[in-house]
């Protein structure tokens, strides 16, 4: 369909709309980077590090404008698929209308980085751009008639009939997985998070058994080291209907994640037939140990050392912030062994056996101590402090058998970890739509409903289109990984999205439950707190999206150089 004016979006045109607004919004976005391009590089074309921390602002810019225009071509590809199989319904039509309108005004008037920070098309260089942009017909439609009240309120009213959006990934196997998962979360974890959490209590062993046998532990190891091999989209799936019910059962899977990747990218064959499979039927819950007092995203500055011994290693050094460390059998320790390389280069990488602790003592073994550090929320695994003094490694812990290559090992696995991140925001925020719904259906004020006052309902609406909006950017970023290509920064735009709309959801929840969403006694209170760590952890929001700009510039390096 060829968009010659405006014409008024309907459910039957809005896919061809949708389309055709993405790829303007596209064309948008390759003016932003060629822009960058001229502002950020130097003049051989290459990418200056001082440069880029200079003009973080612009930068950072410019991942927010690639990442929402990504969203909106993925939530196009979305609602196309559903059209195609003859599933796209009213609720699925009103996010479309909606998301892009609101998207889209974001891209011509000011894109939101964090609550105080909105960068707009002209300090990046982009007003005749945003412009063009503006007057595209299909962008043009979205701005006059997509985010309006009257289309607001008709997806809240389908949401009150439960309709709520397709979940449908076209494949049977998948849409099983999410209907078990959901039944578990809801039947054994949601009931009895809240108390959990209050009680700052660890997730019950008989959950992580439960969990264990459901295979979540082993969902993308290899079916040869008894894993599920399922893949990336399969993991998201499982993460978001566990994160749903509590974060905290989302997350024990993280570490599990990441181990694996660990060793089935770069562990020697010994390593990984003797680590994956306890890995994969859950007999061995591992932990990450790597971030330090003086250095959280700041890796290159780790001082942890690893030294040669007669028969292996010896670790000696101060970690922070390691999650379910008592509890866990397995640590992957990020330590430099060579001191004369104060850099990436001198890091290497180990697996490190443990004994499981106890709540009176967490680490039991003399070369290990640690308390807890208590926090806001993200509770049932419970954050430590751990200092090692002489905690004895054999030389078979080094993993791959290879020093200096800790660093890039570690990034092999960082794509995975921030998928898996984004999927844990993307329960997060459903949970968050779910309490609020509820309680604005539930609550009455003034002789009716919280619902039905404008300004609730309008919450409810963006709550549910921007949340199936991330989703649908975090499953583009789990194919893409599942199909072996790179993705660093679609799977960084994830994370970066769907960390601030699960933020945005929990405040807005809370908002809506008025004074009883600041009591303890209610569930959104806990929401609230385990969203917040989403923007931080696995890349805070600034690291992601100067990752994000910066790898964006090296693809257009890489794609003129090919040229």
């Amino acid at each position: 369909m060829h968009i010659h004016a405006i014409h008024p979006l309907t459910h039957d045109n809005v896919v061809d709309f949708a389309i055709s607004a993405a790829a303007a919004a596209r064309r948008y976005r390759t003016a932003a980077e060629q822009t960058a391009a001229l502002e950020l590089m130097d003049q051989n074309g290459r990418i200056n590090p001082q440069i880029l921390n200079q003009e973080q602002r612009k930068l950072h810019g410019l991942a927010w404008i690639a990442t929402t225009v990504e969203t909106l071509a993925q939530t196009a590809s979305w609602a196309s698929s559903l059209k195609n199989v003859g599933r796209l319904g009213k609720t699925e039509a009103l996010i479309v209308m909606i998301g892009f309108g609101e998207y889209l005004g974001q891209l011509v008037g000011g894109l939101p980085m964090s609550p105080n920070e909105i960068v707009r098309p002209g300090e990046l260089g982009l007003t005749a751009d945003a412009a063009a942009l503006q007057s595209d017909p299909a962008v043009a439609a979205f701005l006059a008639s997509g985010n309006v009240a009257a289309n607001r309120a008709s997806l809240v009213a389908e949401m009150r009939e439960e309709h709520g959006p397709a979940e449908t990934l076209g494949d049977d196997t998948l849409d099983m997985i999410r209907d078990q998962f959901r039944r578990f979360a809801a039947e054994k974890i949601a009931p009895q998070a809240h108390e959990w959490h209050l009680a700052d209590a660890l997730i019950p062993d008989d959950i992580v058994a439960e969990m264990s046998e459901l295979g979540v532990f082993g969902i993308c190891i290899d079916t040869e080291y008894g894993g599920l091999g399922l893949g990336k989209l399969a993991m998201c799936v499982v993460t978001e209907e566990l994160s749903r019910g509590w974060i905290a059962a989302g997350s024990l899977g993280t570490r599990s994640e990441i181990a694996g990747d660990l060793i089935a990218s770069a562990g020697t064959p010994e390593q990984k037939a003797h680590w994956l499979p306890l890995i994969a039927s859950g007999e061995v819950l591992p932990t990450a140990v790597f971030t330090e007092p003086d250095a959280g995203s700041d890796l290159a500055s780790l001082r942890t050392r690893a030294t040669p011994t007669s028969t292996g290693w010896r670790i000696d050094g101060n970690k922070t912030w390691i999650t379910h460390a008592s509890r866990s059998d397995l640590m992957t320790i990020l330590a430099r062994t060579d001191p004369s390389k104060p850099s990436h280069d001198g890091l290497s990488m180990f697996l490190g056996p443990k004994p499981r602790g106890t709540d009176t003592d967490p680490f039991p073994i003399e070369t290990m101590s640690g308390g807890e550090i208590e926090v806001l929320g993200y509770r049932g695994m419970k954050e430590y402090e751990i200092a090692f003094d002489g905690f004895a490694l054999g030389a078979e812990a080094l993993l791959g058998g290879v020093e200096g290559q800790g660093f890039k090992q570690l990034m092999q696995t960082f794509e995975g970890a921030r998928i898996q991140t984004a999927a844990r925001a993307i329960g997060v925020a459903w949970k968050a739509l779910d309490l609020g719904l509820r309680y604005a259906l539930e609550r009455c004020q003034f002789g009716k409903p919280l619902v039905e006052f404008p300004r609730v309902s309008d919450k409810l609406a963006l709550m549910t289109v921007e949340t199936v909006m991330a989703r649908e950017l975090t499953y583009f970023a789990a194919r893409e990984k599942d199909s072996g290509r790179r993705c660093d920064v679609q799977a960084g735009m994830a994370k970066l999205l769907a960390a601030r709309v699960a933020w945005t959801n929990a405040d807005t929840s809370l908002q809506i439950h008025g004074g009883n969403g600041y009591a303890l006694e209610y569930e959104i209170s806990r929401v609230l707190c385990d969203a917040r760590i989403l923007n931080i952890f696995e890349g805070a929001a600034e690291i992601q999206a100067h990752v994000i700009g910066r790898g964006l510039l090296a693809g257009r390096r890489e794609t003129n150089a090919a040229a």
